[in-house]
């Protein structure tokens, strides 16, 4: 096994963290601006939604396959779990978490309030469509997968401290 298996969990890792505290930038920027009703674009501030895909997106040539028992097995050559293992991650090319963000294009939520500057002909003033408690459990969650790329990293730092105390 190759000692860079170990580096690549930790790179991998890495973009995790970087990508949730991005998703966590978003999240405070949202319920920031929870009442903002006039941009430097126009209209009232529009919600930043993050997406995660894996980079690159051709990644994986090793494949796995389900059986009739429902059990999850590789479907790569090898005798043992360590030659598998070595040769998954020869073949593989993970590089990680690609983050990347989009505006919410729903409709804006509208009040009556025909005092408000910001209000149309109408009197009535277009909110952004933020709910509080939708970022709140999206912010729980992002910090709970922070905490899972934090614990993998520990757990590859362990392995490789342990590899060299052999």
């Amino acid at each position: 096994m190759q000692v860079r298996g170990i580096f690549s969990s930790i790179d991998i890792s890495s973009t995790g963290l970087s990508a949730q505290r991005r998703r966590m930038d978003s999240i405070a920027e949202n319920i920031a601006n929870v009442n903002t009703t006039r941009t430097p674009e126009g209209g009232p501030y529009r919600r930043r939604i993050s997406v995660f895909t894996e980079a690159p997106q051709e990644v994986n040539t090793v494949h796995l396959k389900k059986d009739p028992t429902r059990r999850l097995e590789m479907d790569t050559p090898g005798s043992g779990h360590m030659n598998s293992f070595s040769s998954m991650m020869e073949q593989s090319n993970f590089s990680g978490v690609k983050w990347d963000e989009v505006r919410d294009t729903k409709q804006p939520e509208f009040y009556y309030d025909p005092t408000h500057p910001d209000a149309n002909e109408f009197g009535y003033v277009a909110k952004p469509k933020i709910n509080i408690i939708t970022e709140m459990v999206d912010m729980i969650a992002a910090t709970r997968n922070y905490e899972a790329n934090v614990a993998a990293i520990e757990a590859a730092k362990s392995m490789a401290k342990r590899a060299m105390d052999i």
